[in-house]
């Protein structure tokens, strides 16, 4: 007899799971979202309430996952390579897929978590060192400090509460938060280099220029001296950045009292022009409560501490 032959079992297609494909690490994925909204690490730590050293390790550990690379480093700022910028979009829409799941079967699930939208600037520099001062008072509370950038839109974000510089978006419930005062920075050694004992002196000065309320142009003519024309000229697009330079001694900035508040304290920046002429004060900050907010007791507690703490003497 001849061997018997095998039966064949018939291959059923859909009847094994296929295998699902190694993902990257969450977390970078996370980190680096955000680093590609914000354009600098720093910024994106401020974000994610991490120190700029986790987020860079956070960005090596997918890049070194995907063998791509994601960001060029140049001069402070990660500029997104062709693969990032690719990358970032189809991550971007994932992570919003995400969010509208979320949102869709547990919209309860954040209540207790409290998300805060704000410029960039005005998180690193007013908000992040003052957050202890709150939590300090309100024990249990999770925040989440979520930067914005002039494309952004509230429902995207998911926010409870924003503190939005500059002209608030029309359909928002908006209040006025506070003003601030602008005028010439410098470093001590840049004062006293150039002799700024009036404006007709920074005819000599490089003017550091940051996107704010009032443009250097703008504040020469206010101040009755337009026909002034610098030396030189350096264009930088935070004021973050733009204070970081001056500090260095780059220049002459036109900046906040508010946003350099520290560095005004400590004696790193001075107003070589401390009459109240050259400085020009503007309705820049307010407070808006975006639509769909699920939390709104503990955004109403955290805008009574934010008005009650702007009422203060300022140092």
């Amino acid at each position: 007899m001849g061997a018997k032959s095998k039966k064949s079992t018939p291959v059923q297609l859909g009847s094994t799971p296929p295998v699902r494909s190694r993902l990257p690490p969450l977390n970078a994925l996370h980190a680096f979202e955000v680093v590609a909204r914000h354009t600098t690490f720093a910024q994106g730590a401020v974000a994610l309430c991490v120190t700029p050293s986790a987020v860079s390790h956070q960005i090596q550990q997918l890049e070194d996952f995907l063998g791509v690379q994601l960001f060029r480093r140049e001069a402070g700022r990660a500029v997104l390579t062709a693969a990032g910028h690719l990358y970032a979009q189809q991550i971007r829409n994932a992570f919003g897929l995400m969010a509208d799941a979320t949102a869709l079967v547990a919209p309860q699930s954040q209540s207790g978590h409290l998300v805060i939208a704000s410029s960039p600037s005005f998180a690193a520099k007013w908000l992040q060192p003052r957050l202890p001062d709150f939590l300090s008072t309100h024990p249990g509370l999770e925040i989440r400090v979520s930067t914005l950038s002039g494309s952004d839109t509230f429902n995207k974000d998911r926010c409870d509460i924003a503190i939005v510089y500059g002209r608030p978006p029309a359909q928002a419930q908006a209040a006025s938060l506070l003003a601030e005062t602008l005028r010439p920075l410098c470093s001590p050694a840049v004062a006293e280099a150039l002799a700024l004992a009036g404006p007709r002196a920074l005819a000599g000065a490089t003017l550091i220029h940051s996107v704010n309320a009032l443009t250097w142009t703008e504040y020469l003519r206010k101040i009755g001296h337009g026909d002034i024309r610098p030396h030189n000229e350096i264009w930088l697009d935070r004021s973050t950045i733009a204070i970081d330079a001056a500090v260095a001694g780059m220049g002459v900035v036109l900046e906040s009292e508010l946003l350099a508040e520290q560095e005004l304290r400590d004696g790193r920046l001075v107003a070589p022009f401390e009459s109240a002429a050259f400085g020009v004060q503007t309705e820049s900050y307010f407070l808006v409560r975006p639509p769909g907010s699920h939390n709104h007791a503990q955004a109403a507690r955290f805008e009574a501490w934010l008005l009650a703490r702007n009422r203060r003497p300022r140092p």
